[in-house]
């Protein structure tokens, strides 16, 4: 393995591929330039693909999971090879992007023991080898990029490199939340990834910059088609289409996937069986959770509502059914709107309704970097409707329909309501043939109940779910078996092309410490990112804060390191595991009945100390580091299986991940030692 350089002096100087002279800030320059745009391309090919490739972004994971290993073998393929894979990053990212836009790829989503709310199209290649194909292609992009970054990485010490590869993975992930706050369409993704990467890889040959600049211009041709034309937006979240309809109102469309239309309350629609039910003649102060199209407002105006409290957590979703739907409600003076997560919008506010309604709120994606939790997830645990119940007047009343797809789902639902609520539910289309609406209160005289909608638990009833464990769409706690054929395949591809692209693992034997170090910083982030979602929302903004404030610590805990003695690492793992120990003891849903400022902060203790115990630890383990590269490469490796082990939430909830970190960390002083004691021998 070749070894890397080490910069000594307050002067680098080394010959580019220009022939010009480059001083240390430079080289700090670049890789903090290189490290903005991996992020940035990492980020866009999670949003982009999750819009092109229909029912991916039910599986974003797998594209964060396949950035990481492309990141770990830029790193190791740059530690051994003198050969660059950066100038072939224009050519793999032109290739995919095309193929992707040219061929109509779909992931199958079938199955009876897991819901996804798909519509009916022809079922392509088995959602195994797809996802597997994605993981694989994402990871030879993203390992074309990370080259790059590795070989300004290697010219500078450890701590220096990480500093500024950190600075610029900070501001490319600010940046593009930025973008997508604007809701700025793929081609400006594309423009600004293209320009960047032109200017690095731009080495003096004016042949191979013209085949580099043909395949930035190819690839944002394409991303300019799908951006530019009538009747089309992009949100924080999805791609959005949409058509006219004669009748008025328009047809949307969500990463291609028809969604919702909207309806005058005019025609015949299913809006108003739930207040068919209702006793009162005024269902008063109503609180509409996922109000989207604006169907459920119209039709709770023209039921004579009082007010209505309209929450929807997309805002350009909100925007378009606001210019467009026929009845214009949301201009209605009893009308406020929210963009916000539901969840988090009821755990802030004080306010008692006569009627809370759950309209609709089936999203198409998970959360940012999750494997399992949907934006909506958290808005049928129990801790939710218990939440419901104290958000309702004396004599509320609450009420949620679908088009659930699986009787289970319903029974699963009835359940939850018939242990929060007085009375068991009334349950209509308990066989989910078609839309199903359950109906719970504490005062029965509230309702008036079809004779045929009462609800009976069976043996079979699946358990309702958890906070802790937010799958209400997954039948039984198990991990299903597309899910365990999809991780061995990757950890074999992983396998593969670790040892290709890192020759001889002799050298990697050293860096098992921080191997499991990536694995449990992985499974850290992921919890928090979930913990926050709970406790704040599955906001786009939520989660784009989380992402940068991890980064923060982790850069807060490289600047500390430099400028502290800091305390042995037999000290800061003790430290570690008693931070660790705090989260297990303290659940974050522990944390909901404090107030919003009271909440952030404990939230922010508890889930960014351990974050910043663990960095310190790394900070010194990688501070004298001669071969930083295959130090960081195996760092970012641990990371992969880290974000397949987080599947295992699926079975135990994500508190008890705590106790897999834990055993990494574990396994990471243990790794530490052993190799200390290794080097200790050598003469």
């Amino acid at each position: 393995m070749i070894p890397n350089i080490t910069v000594q002096s307050n002067t680098l100087k080394e010959a580019n591929g220009m022939g010009l002279t480059t001083s240390i800030e430079g080289v700090r320059f670049r890789l903090t330039i290189s490290a903005f745009l991996l992020l940035f391309v990492e980020l866009a090919l999670i949003r982009w693909l999750g819009a092109n490739i229909v029912y991916l972004a039910y599986f974003s994971n797998f594209v964060l999971i396949g950035s990481f290993l492309g990141i770990g073998l830029g790193f190791l393929w740059a530690s051994r090879s003198e050969k660059s894979l950066f100038p072939l990053a224009p050519f793999f990212l032109s290739g995919f992007i095309i193929f992707v836009r040219l061929f109509d790829v779909n992931i199958e989503v079938g199955g009876s023991d897991l819901i996804f709310f798909a519509d009916q199209r022809p079922v392509g290649p088995p959602r195994w080898f797809i996802l597997t194909v994605v993981f694989c292609v994402v990871a030879a992009c993203v390992a074309c990029l990370a080259d790059g970054v590795a070989r300004s990485f290697s010219k500078l010490k450890p701590l220096d490199a990480y500093r500024w590869d950190l600075v610029g993975s900070i501001a490319g992930v600010a940046f593009f939340s930025v973008l997508s706050f604007a809701g700025l369409p793929p081609i400006f993704w594309g423009v600004i990834a293209g320009v960047i990467l032109l200017a690095l890889v731009h080495d003096g040959n004016l042949k191979k910059f013209f085949l580099q600049l043909v395949a930035v211009a190819l690839f944002v041709v394409f991303l300019a088609v799908e951006s530019i034309g009538p009747n089309k937006a992009w949100s924080p979240y999805y791609a959005l289409s949409w058509e006219d309809q004669p009748s008025g109102g328009v047809v949307m469309k969500i990463n291609d996937v028809a969604t919702w239309g909207q309806a005058d309350i005019d025609d015949e629609s299913p809006y108003g069986f739930i207040y068919d039910m209702h006793t009162k003649e005024s269902p008063g102060e109503v609180l509409i959770i996922g109000a989207g199209s604006g169907n459920d407002v119209a039709v709770a105006l023209d039921r004579g509502a009082v007010s209505v409290d309209a929450v929807e957590i997309d805002p350009k979703l909100l925007e378009i059914a606001e210019k467009y739907h026929p009845n214009d409600p949301y201009s209605d003076p009893r009308v406020e709107t929210h963009v916000d997560d539901g969840r988090a919008f009821l755990e802030s506010s004080s306010k008692k309704w006569d009627m809370i309604l759950l309209a609709l709120p089936d999203s198409l994606t998970v959360v940012l970097g999750q494997g399992s939790v949907r934006l909506e997830s958290y808005l049928f645990t129990k801790e939710a409707v218990e939440s419901y119940r104290e958000h309702l007047k004396p004599d509320g009343v609450f009420a949620m329909y679908n088009f659930m797809r699986e009787s289970w789902l319903v029974d699963r639902y009835a359940a939850t309501l018939d242990e929060e609520f007085a009375h068991s539910p009334c349950v209509i289309d308990a066989e989910a043939r078609f839309l199903s609406v359950l109906v719970a209160t504490d005062t029965p005289s509230s309702l008036d109940c079809p004779n045929d909608s009462s609800w009976f638990a069976s043996l079979d009833t699946p358990s309702p779910v958890s906070d802790d464990q937010p799958f209400p769409y997954l039948r039984d706690a198990h991990i299903p078996g597309f899910y365990l054929l999809t991780t061995l395949l990757i950890l074999l591809v992983s396998a593969f092309s670790v040892r290709a692209a890192a020759g001889s693992l002799s050298g990697f034997r050293r860096h098992y410490d921080v191997f499991f170090m990536g694995l449990a910083f992985l499974l850290l982030e992921t919890k928090n990112v979930v913990q926050f979602a709970l406790l704040f929302g599955t906001t786009w903004f939520v989660n784009a804060l989380v992402f940068i404030s991890v980064l923060f610590s982790v850069l807060f805990a490289v600047e500390l390191s430099q400028r502290v003695k800091l305390p042995k690492p037999k000290i800061l793992y003790c430290f570690l595991a008693l931070s660790l120990a705090v989260n297990w003891i303290i659940p974050a849903e522990s944390l909901l009945s404090l107030s919003p400022v009271m909440r952030l902060f404990f939230a922010g203790i508890l889930a960014f100390l351990p974050i910043f115990i663990a960095n310190l630890i790394f900070a010194e383990r990688f501070r004298g580091e001669k071969d930083s590269t295959v130090a960081f490469g195996a760092n970012v490796l641990g990371a992969v299986l880290g974000g397949l082990l987080e599947y295992t939430a699926l079975l135990v909830g994500y508190r008890s991940l705590l106790f897999i970190v834990a055993a990494a960390y574990a396994l990471a002083f243990v790794s530490d030692v052993r190799r200390k004691s290794h080097d200790e021998l050598k003469p």
